[in-house]
């Protein structure tokens, strides 16, 4: 962007939050090429270190919710876009977005932020308020507090979000997939206007320039209006599947299909609740004066065919950059808490293991990268997949959110039921557990040198109990911990050892046959001592990342 004279000036400053989530990551690059500049906001700025664009961003550390963290995340900015939310994080959501939107908003104005962007729901017309899904009341009252707050503000209303890696695009994909015969819940046979996401943030980055007078709610929907039997028909269609066979019953609940669904795919029954409710009414577009400021180019918005089409094609290249479970989930066990107790003085459960490696620390560190999603956990599977479905059953995430890519990893990326809090690019690879449990944990890989040029290998998990329940839960497990995870150093040993033999890669699967107890092995419970996280002490690992 140049002026009159041909000097280069900056571009508007866009402050964007929850650009650790699904839209959020997705926008920030669109935001980029579109010629602004760009601030994210983020709790923990380490969960946005590894993304592509993290270099040419400014991070903020800071929260929706406290107030006294947004006045340097203002300080200049031209659009802030709110794209987060509190879905998942159970009772009392309402109350916490509601809170957090009207902060946002005080802070904005105060600030002389020129745009508040929001990204809501569509909520059907007619419907009495009182009516509306919790999920879809929520999301429109955030939108009435942007819109009164004095500060001009697009608010933009989309139904199903369509693409690779979305909460929406994943519950479709597994329930055609995996049931070619279904009972479903009646709201399958709801009016729906999906929209791909590529239209999403065509009209969100062209919100930004929108002229100061506009301060209003856009539907935004693509030119298809659909039934959800009629999209999982479509889905079944450009997959390649055969027909499926749907049974519409009136029986299943918004709470049943949640529980359904949550066991069928891989969104937990926290977010699929929220999402089924939300289908139990109309959703479609009643107008599209979007157009007017955001003008739509040839063949868009897309066809719903075609947003599918260019969906699966990304997952099967393994190419989606951001997926819904990037996101943490509010609540998560992995989350701190501000009633947590402080970590001095905490009680520290370890199970520690070590083995040297006939391979090099390079090999070793591949196959360490390649943990998790299809790759599997290198030990005892049953176990795993047993442990899987009870976190499912309680509400949990389990095993299937899987991988965002097969080979690499980057900090604040979701690994089935864990989350990469840290990582060291050929060391150390630390996860941190969102499964439901009581209390906290981590599980430690390192992949270090002997100083001969081949590879030692050390694995700690971690456990922080919370209560009673957390030392009871501990010592149930203790008995095996010497087949999960000796099973898991012996197996990844192994795997390095013949991937370096054979020049393969670590996308190799781990030795098959049941894993025998291996390496050193100590489990144990110590006190931490003052200022000590989890990632540090007698072992010398560095400290957490938070």
């Amino acid at each position: 962007m140049s002026d009159a004279s041909g000097h280069e000036t900056p571009g508007p400053l866009c402050l964007v939050t929850g650009a650790s989530g699904y839209i959020g990551g997705r926008l920030v690059p669109e935001l980029l090429e579109a010629g602004f500049r760009v601030r994210c906001l983020a709790r923990t700025p380490a969960k946005l270190r590894d993304h592509p664009w993290a270099g040419e961003v400014e991070i903020v550390q800071g929260d929706v919710t406290d107030a006294d963290t947004l006045g340097p995340a203002f300080d200049g900015v031209d659009v802030a876009y709110y794209l987060v939310h509190a879905l998942g994080a159970g009772p009392g959501f309402e109350h916490t977005d509601r809170a957090a939107a009207r902060t946002f908003a005080v802070r904005a104005r105060s600030a002389g932020v020129g745009r508040i962007v929001y990204l809501g729901g569509l909520t059907p017309r007619g419907v009495p308020e009182e009516e509306l899904s919790p999920h879809l009341r929520s999301r429109a009252e955030v939108g009435q507090i942007f819109l009164a707050s004095g500060v001009p503000t697009t608010v933009l209303r989309a139904a199903v979000i369509i693409g690779s890696g979305s909460a929406s695009f994943e519950m479709l994909r597994y329930l055609t997939e995996r049931l070619p015969v279904m009972v479903t819940p009646s709201w399958v046979r709801t009016r729906i206007q999906p929209i791909a996401v590529r239209d999403v943030l065509r009209y969100l980055v062209g919100s930004a320039r929108m002229p100061a007078e506009v301060s209003r709610a856009f539907d935004i929907g693509g030119p298809d209006v659909l039934t959800y039997l009629g999209m999982m028909r479509r889905y079944a269609s450009v997959a390649g599947l055969p027909r499926r066979l749907i049974f519409p019953v009136p029986v299943l609940t918004p709470r049943l299909s949640s529980h359904w669904i949550g066991l069928v795919t891989p969104v937990p029954r926290s977010i699929a609740r929220p999402l089924a409710e939300s289908l139990r009414h109309e959703v479609v577009c009643h107008e599209h004066d979007i157009a007017e400021w955001v003008t739509d180019p040839p063949g868009a918005p897309l066809r719903f065919e075609r947003a599918l089409d260019l969906a699966l094609q990304r997952v099967r290249e393994a190419k989606t950059t951001t997926r819904w479970s990037s996101a943490s989930l509010p609540g998560a066990p992995s989350d701190p808490l501000p009633t947590d107790p402080d970590w001095a003085g905490g009680s520290l459960y370890t199970d520690e293991r070590e083995l040297d490696v006939g391979a090099s620390p390079q090999a070793l560190w591949r196959v360490v990268e390649g943990i998790g999603g299809e790759n599997g956990w290198y030990s005892f599977p049953l176990a795993w997949a047993v442990r899987g479905w009870l976190d499912r059953l309680v509400g949990g995430v389990g095993l299937r959110r899987g991988r965002r890519d097969a080979q690499h990893l980057r900090a604040g990326d979701s690994l089935d039921f864990w989350r990469v809090e840290e990582i060291e690019r050929g060391r150390l690879l630390r996860l941190r557990a969102e499964m439901r449990i009581p209390g906290l944990a981590w599980l430690e890989m390192y992949a270090e040198s002997d100083g001969n040029g081949a590879a030692r290998y050390r694995q700690r998990a971690l456990f922080h109990p919370r209560g009673l329940a957390g030392h009871a839960y501990w010592w149930s497990v203790a008995p095996f911990h010497a087949v999960v995870f000796g099973g898991m150093a012996r197996n990844i040993a192994l795997t390095a050892e013949a991937s370096e033999a054979e020049g393969t890669g670590a996308e190799d699967r781990s030795p098959a046959g049941e894993p025998e107890p291996a390496g050193t092995a100590t489990a144990g419970k110590r006190p931490l001592s003052a200022g000590e996280s989890p990632g540090s002490g007698a072992s010398g690992a560095p400290p957490g990342a938070e």
